[in-house]
């Protein structure tokens, strides 16, 4: 079973607007058109089974109708061959985080996903903290945007050495770095982070870092805590997994990376 741990999708109406916006923000060019139709044709063509799916309320206001459109989507597709599971997500600016959380949880939704360049907020701000120890008390997975956001180059909010701060005051569980730890500063999260107890989910990776370089920081992590992700629509899966299939990787180690890591974290 191939997981995918950081995929997008956007409500039918405000698709084809969110990602035209998105893609000049960040000057990239989406591989689907954001729906959840183009996400499920691409997990057909990669062989994906299963597709986590990542919200960001960027304004407190969001919370209620992003986490209702996780719950349909997770209704829908819970019998599916073919399967979409979407997290949850929470602002910092919450006045009551933790009624939230607990929110998320009664939904059923298995997790929750921070980006701290588009909710404002650095990685080590206490709003974040305490977030993240509640959810580690109530069992729910944290996904967090990590390293350089392209479309906020110049202003990184979540660093290595911002994420170390958390882990050395918080201890977070089922806590996951996207983008292999921090985009486009591997190296220092490969010093800052390496052996932790947190997972590495490989979003919009590939093309980015050196082989040489993701397999090092692999060998050093332990694949046991490594998660196969593509941020689609950002990244094609069929592509991202291709790619992934021709690094010197045991087959032992890959099964892992594509899906039992995945499957043993969301239980």
């Amino acid at each position: 079973m191939i997981v995918d741990f950081h995929t997008h999708i956007f409500p039918e109406k405000i698709a084809a607007s969110t990602i035209k916006k998105l893609e000049t923000i960040a000057s990239v060019k989406a591989f689907t058109d954001g729906r959840e139709e183009s996400l499920t044709a691409s997990m057909e063509e990669a062989g994906v089974d299963l597709s986590v799916v990542l919200p960001v309320v960027t304004k407190p206001e969001q919370f209620e109708t992003i986490n209702q459109f996780a719950v349909q989507i997770n209704k829908k597709y819970q019998d599916k061959k073919r399967r979409l599971l979407s997290f949850g997500g929470i602002h910092p600016d919450t006045p009551d985080y933790k009624k939230e959380l607990r929110m998320i949880k009664e939904l059923g939704l298995a997790g929750i996903k921070l980006h701290p360049d588009y909710q404002n907020t650095y990685m080590d701000d206490l709003k974040y903290m305490r977030i993240l120890g509640y959810a580690s008390e109530l069992g729910l997975i944290t996904v967090v945007h990590a390293g350089v956001d392209i479309g906020f180059p110049d202003h990184v909010r979540c660093t290595p050495k911002r994420i170390r701060r958390v882990i050395d005051k918080v201890h977070p569980e089922n806590f996951v770095l996207a983008h292999y730890g921090s985009f486009g500063l591997w190296e220092e999260a490969e010093e800052l982070l390496s052996r932790e107890d947190v997972y590495l989910d490989t979003a919009y990776t590939f093309g980015f870092i050196e082989d040489e370089t993701f397999l090092r920081i692999l060998k050093k992590h332990g694949a046991d805590k490594i998660l196969f992700a593509t941020d689609s629509p950002w990244s094609g899966q069929k592509e991202s997994l291709a790619h992934l299939k021709k690094l010197s990787i045991s087959p032992e180690d890959l099964e892992k990376i594509t899906g039992q890591n995945a499957l043993r974290l969301l239980g």
